[in-house]
């Protein structure tokens, strides 16, 4: 935490100053006591520690900065790994930390290798000691410099700390004279500025301008506007007309502009490449047939969008269509995209990889095959080491066969399945998001359905720590409970209900709301917010959106930090057109620090960034900007950046690895002692593709998830496509028009009877449905006559 003093007029605050009086917390910062193992051996409380294939020497020598020692660790060959000298991992050398606080670190150096970090490691009084962070990449240094970092805020149960340098390339580094000190905490108190209520569960509004198109897909651009894709629409009038739409909002106006848009981008996936622009693969080929023998067909068609012109451009076609594609940016500003709907309405198998040096998809040869059906929209999440996590969050029925989750290593092209994921099958639609910060590699899944059965969705939660040796998910909270309409106005949650459909956003205070849903299939708004906290593992109910916000909805973070949310599709083709905003409680406690000054907005991986703020902060962060559909968004992320302080001057120290934060354009934050964050300034990270690549290639990768104990999936048998159920959106096509959704399977509350069913579709306003066909499953057309649910059919059907 960080001491505050008032200077004249309140404007400026003072250097932060340490509480211990500069008390050093290291036993033997200076390897002048020897260890009890004799010649040779490390130090008294220092240890040898490192992992992977390398070749090392660990000595303790006389090249000192002061006194008569200093440890040098040398590789002289490296495949993988690294090498550090860490403080003993022991009660009696680690140094003791208090939850809540921070700690500033130093040491002094000597390097002939730019791949070197200091590396932090914490002990946790319930699971034991773990890898915590990397701080800071060393500079080589010929000569004796000093490195200073100060730790994040200190997690609950945390006890202890151990830290070192990691050596992670050949070459050497020479250290001495460690130092940490406890920082004081502020004295400062939140300043409520809204409601008492208001303070704790923040607030919503409906902005007074509507969204003019009908967007499922949201994407926040690096000039702080949101481009709003919406194609047809799901709306086959327009789809028959070719009248295609998106819009760009501006928050800083509340201004719509309506873009010419070139294709049915329905349904299509996206991604920020690493220079700003939007990547929009696939989309909507055509409608289901109306007696439903065909169903969605992707088309091969991409296209990106600039955010400087607002205009979209046509790439090179992938290899094959993609109606609900995944998409991931990878470390070096690939994309690899998979699953999704072909040409021909079947699953596609055919892994896609879009090239960042070349600007284009690359030809089938080029990319490895799995010949695997990932479904539609496949949660994949990109892990610190470049493997993929596939986290069981998906559209639309079944999840896949074996455990419903997996990590996929593109490189080896095996899948791994990873076990724990609660009722699988019913994770339609559910949320995953990588939680706070990146480098924890934990992963929340929130909630889900199937659209198939129908069940009533559910409260199911599930964490994973892909730090692990063999990670698997473990049952999380279940999500709080609110109210749902079942027909005749909202009443309260009861028993297992929970909701699909819900959005993940992550804040800048490192925390996640979760917002939205729906209880069955395009039907019965849930109206329920809350916001997880990864340091507690725990939900707290926050004030919630007046407008329903179920199928096709969208939820994302601004550079204000607000949230924006748009959309509501319900199974009768309606959509709302209403725009809700939420500002959260750490937006109504007092004035907001400000970056001030900001040197330079192009950061390359590994650096030292300056920036200046008018008052202490404990954290500042990069968050990719959103790119989300259909409750997904598989590559937002929070990345810690440690600061190094010099009163009102910060440091901010950026990771060296790419897989932790992809290149591109983020969003970054200045957050006080009270959470309260600055307004975003946009920064480049990662340069040119081709030095992102050298990065990816040379970054400080961890030993996690090296033990996979679950089933190992090699390349399946070369095929063209995967058999998929035509009705595989879940609505009957044989009633209505398609973009009306007559579900296959009612609620189990619903009688199987004519009328029930009726009764039901008329509560949730269908309004007159033509039968397709001489065909009715639903036997909503007893008198057949061509209309169902006519009142012919309701005197036939009350049987």
């Amino acid at each position: 935490m960080l001491a505050v003093a008032a200077l004249t007029g309140g404007l400026l605050l003072s250097a932060q100053q340490p509480a211990a009086a500069g008390v050093n917390l290291v036993k033997n910062p200076g390897f002048e006591t020897a260890g009890p193992g004799g010649p040779g051996a490390m130090p008294y409380c220092w240890e040898q520690s490192g992992w992977g294939d390398n070749d090392f020497t660990f000595a303790t020598v006389a090249d000192a900065h002061s006194g008569t020692k200093a440890v040098k660790v040398e590789l002289t060959r490296r495949t993988e790994g690294d090498r550090k000298a860490l403080i003993t991992e022991s009660a009696e050398c680690a140094p003791g930390v208090v939850p809540e606080r921070q700690y500033d670190l130093s040491l002094w150096y000597k390097s002939t290798t730019p791949d070197a970090a200091i590396t932090l490691f914490r002990h946790d009084t319930t699971a034991g000691w773990q890898y915590w962070t990397d701080l800071k990449t060393l500079d080589l240094s010929a000569g004796y410099q000093r490195a200073e970092v100060r730790t994040p805020v200190v997690p609950p149960g945390t006890d202890r700390i151990t830290w070192g340098v990691s050596v992670y390339g050949t070459g050497s580094v020479t250290t001495d004279d460690y130092a940490m000190e406890e920082v004081a905490p502020p004295p400062v108190e939140p300043e409520c500025t809204g409601t008492a209520q208001e303070c704790v569960d923040g607030r919503w509004e409906v902005l007074p301008t509507e969204n003019p198109v009908r967007s499922m897909h949201s994407v926040v651009l690096n000039n702080g506007k949101a481009l709003l894709i919406a194609g047809s629409g799901n709306n086959t009038d327009m789809f028959e007309a070719g009248t295609f739409t998106s819009a760009v909002y501006d928050p800083e106006d509340g201004s719509y502009r309506t873009i010419p848009t070139p294709d049915d981008m329905f349904c299509a996936g996206h991604v920020q490449l690493s220079d700003g622009r939007v990547l929009v693969m696939s989309g909507n080929k055509g409608y289901p047939s109306a007696d439903g023998t065909v169903g969605y067909q992707g088309y091969k068609d991409s296209y990106v969008f600039d955010p400087v012109t607002e205009m979209y451009s046509k790439t090179n076609d992938m290899n094959d269509g993609h109606w609900y594609p995944s998409a991931t940016i990878m470390g070096n500003g690939d994309v690899l995209s998979f699953g999704g709907l072909r040409e021909d309405s079947s699953g596609s198998v055919t892994a896609e990889r879009w090239s960042a040096a070349e600007d284009k998809w690359l030809p089938l040869w080029q990319v490895n095959q799995t010949w695997s059906y990932w479904g539609l929209y496949p949660s994949m999440i990109l892990m610190q080491d470049g493997r993929l996590f596939y986290s069981g969050s998906h559209v639309f029925g079944n999840g896949t066969p074996g455990t419903g989750s997996s990590i996929y290593d593109y490189d080896a092209n095996t899948v791994t399945d990873v076990p724990g994921l609660q009722n699988k099958d019913e994770r339609d639609q559910s949320a995953s998001v990588l939680l706070p910060p990146a480098q924890d590699q934990r992963v929340l899944t929130i909630g889900g359905g199937n659209i198939d059965s129908n069940p009533e969705a559910n409260r199911l939660t599930d964490l994973i720590d892909l730090k692990q040796p063999s990670p698997q998910y473990t049952a999380g909270p279940p999500l709080p409970q609110g109210t749902v309409d079942l027909g005749n106005g909202p009443q309260p949650q009861t028993g297992a209900q929970g909701k699909m459909y819900g959005s993940a956003v992550l804040l800048p205070d490192g925390k996640v709301l979760e917002t939205g849903g729906a209880l069955h299939n395009r039907a019965n708004p849930v109206y329920e917010s809350s916001i997880f906290d990864p340091q507690t593992d725990t939900f707290d109910p926050v004030a919630v959106d007046p407008e329903a916000r179920g199928y096709h909805s969208s939820a994302f973070l601004l550079p204000d930090g607000r949230v924006m949310t748009t959309g509501d599709n319900p199974g009768n083709g309606t959509w709302n057109h209403q725009v809700s905003l939420y500002t959260p409680p750490y937006l109504l406690k007092g004035p907001r620090p400000q970056i001030t000054s900001l040197i330079d907005d192009q950061w390359l991986y590994g650096d030292t960034q300056r920036i200046t703020v008018d008052r202490p902060i404990t954290k500042a962060e990069l968050i990719r900007p959103a790119a989300v559909t259909h409750s997904s968004d598989p590559n937002q992320r929070f990345v810690d950046l440690p600061l190094t302080v010099d009163g009102n001057n910060v440091d901010l120290n950026v990771t060296s690895n790419p897989n932790l934060a992809p290149p591109g354009w983020y969003m970054l934050f200045a957050v006080d002692a009270n959470g309260i964050p600055s307004v975003a300034k946009w920064v480049h990270l990662g340069g040119p593709a081709a030095l992102a690549k050298g990065s990816a290639e040379s970054a400080h990768v961890h030993d996690f998830a090296g033990d996979l104990a679950g089933k190992v999936k090699k390349p399946q048998k070369k095929r063209t496509s995967a058999p998929v159920s035509p009705q595989i959106a879940g609505c009957d096509r044989h009633y209505g028009s398609a973009n009306v959704c007559v579900p296959t399977v009612f609620p189990e509350s619903v009688q199987p009877t004519t009328k029930a069913r009726c009764d039901w579709l008329a509560e949730n306003a269908y309004g007159r449905l033509k039968v397709n066909g001489k065909d009715d499953p639903l036997r909503l057309d007893p008198d057949r006559d061509g209309t169902a649910c006519g009142k012919g059919d309701m005197r036939r059907g009350k049987g």
